[in-house]
């Protein structure tokens, strides 16, 4: 067996119950690109020749015009406004971010100016662009949007992702209507989906995936869309995309994620992860204090999640202080705790190994057996875990 090169550099062996999480390694990346990657790597060849390959992958795939890779999803964002305001002007290409062109504003609900471990507007704003954020962060509506779009508008951005408000925003199809109504171009962040076709079939002009979660390639960024919108956004690549710029590894590692992507076995992956959130939840069933149900995803991809709620008084431990468990010992499991203040995380099958959701049951008991073992309530106050939660990293490399 192989040695976890994990424990060859001192690093904790994490069970990744969490997601496609940048800061957990995205996900397990899948053969065919591992094998892509490491026959590329002693080659030399032409970028730009590659990447027009990657673009009629990417067409092929997400029914777009052209494509291409970029460093991550988060730079598509910035490389899709940036062209959104130069256009093919190399002159502006180069003077950005200091010198915008008059064009230089972005449409952006209020309710989509999330973090995906930075903020979606500081994305905008790295090209020189100014954010133009509409409506209220559970409301907005159609005057909000027409009347923000002026002869200053260079695009729109919409952001699909479960940290965004679900409720009371402009669906894509009518924001898209509005935009190009007023020939104002939508750039939608679908970093994390898995439907490479729908945004576009629904009028998006430009698209955004993440080429490291869903589809299991290396750690980069797909721009899919309009060619000349395309061409724009890879023409930055003379500015500020060259600090975003991308190997020739991660290129065609790309391409042979989609590719395997378009052959994998969706259906069989689905059982298997529904079964792993059976067991999970048959561990926990009964157990006071804990209610588990299974959640479909809030984006509508086609998987589902273990939601965890605890009542605290009657489980002996609260939600946060159980994540903080499972996340200590030999075997950290790192759950999805990014709404753990209501009393509840998600346990998401979507990126284990082999064996890995037996190891989960059982220090989920584990866990729950000690905490009823115990005379009192284990309750760290909450407002301790935020007051420290960068701690570690503002220490950092110490």
């Amino acid at each position: 067996m192989t040695e976890d090169v994990r424990r060859k550099l001192g690093l904790r062996p994490v069970i990744n119950v969490s997601g496609t999480m940048t800061s957990l390694g995205a996900s397990i990346v899948v053969p065919e690109a591992i094998a892509a990657m490491s026959e590329i790597l002693p080659q030399f060849v032409e970028i730009n020749d590659l990447q027009r390959k990657a673009s009629a992958v990417i067409a092929r795939l997400t029914g777009a015009e052209a494509g291409y890779v970029t460093a991550s999803c988060s730079a598509g964002i910035s490389l899709a406004v940036a062209g959104a305001m130069t256009g093919d002007n190399l002159l502006t290409i180069e003077r950005l971010p200091d010198q915008t062109p008059v064009r230089n504003e972005v449409i952006i609900q209020m309710g989509h100016i999330v973090s995906y471990g930075a903020p979606v507007d500081q994305a905008i704003r790295l090209a020189g662009a100014e954010p133009v954020v509409i409506g209220q962060a559970t409301s907005t509506h159609r005057f909000h949007m027409e009347n923000a779009i002026t002869d200053k508008t260079a695009a729109a951005v919409y952001v699909v992702s479960h940290h965004v408000v679900d409720y009371g925003l402009l669906n894509l199809i009518e924001f898209v209507e509005i935009a190009h109504a007023k020939g104002v171009p939508v750039i939608v962040d679908a970093a994390s989906e898995y439907d490479l076709r729908i945004f576009l079939a629904q009028g998006a002009d430009l698209v955004l995936y993440s080429g490291h979660k869903f589809l299991g390639g290396p750690t980069s960024g797909i721009v899919a869309g309009r060619k000349e919108l395309v061409r724009h956004a890879f023409l930055q690549n003379l500015g500020i995309g060259r600090g975003m710029k991308v190997g020739k590894e991660s290129v065609y590692g790309v391409m042979a994620a989609l590719e395997a992507w378009e052959k994998r076995d969706h259906a069989g992956i689905r059982e298997r992860e529904s079964g792993y959130l059976r067991l999970w939840k048959e561990t926990l069933d009964g157990r006071p204090g804990v209610h588990a149900v299974i959640d479909p995803d809030p984006t509508k991809n086609p998987l589902d999640r273990l939601r965890v709620g605890i009542i605290a008084e009657e489980a002996h431990i609260t939600a946060w202080d159980l994540a903080s468990a499972l996340a200590n010992g030999d075997q950290p499991i790192i759950v999805r705790d990014h709404e753990v203040e209501h009393h509840y995380f998600y346990l998401d099958p979507c990126n284990l190994h082999p064996g890995q959701e037996t190891t989960v049951a059982r220090r989920l008991a584990e866990e729950l057996d000690k905490a009823r073992a115990s005379n009192e309530v284990i309750a760290t106050p909450f407002e301790s875990r935020s007051r420290h939660r960068f701690d570690g990293l503002l220490r950092w490399p110490d």
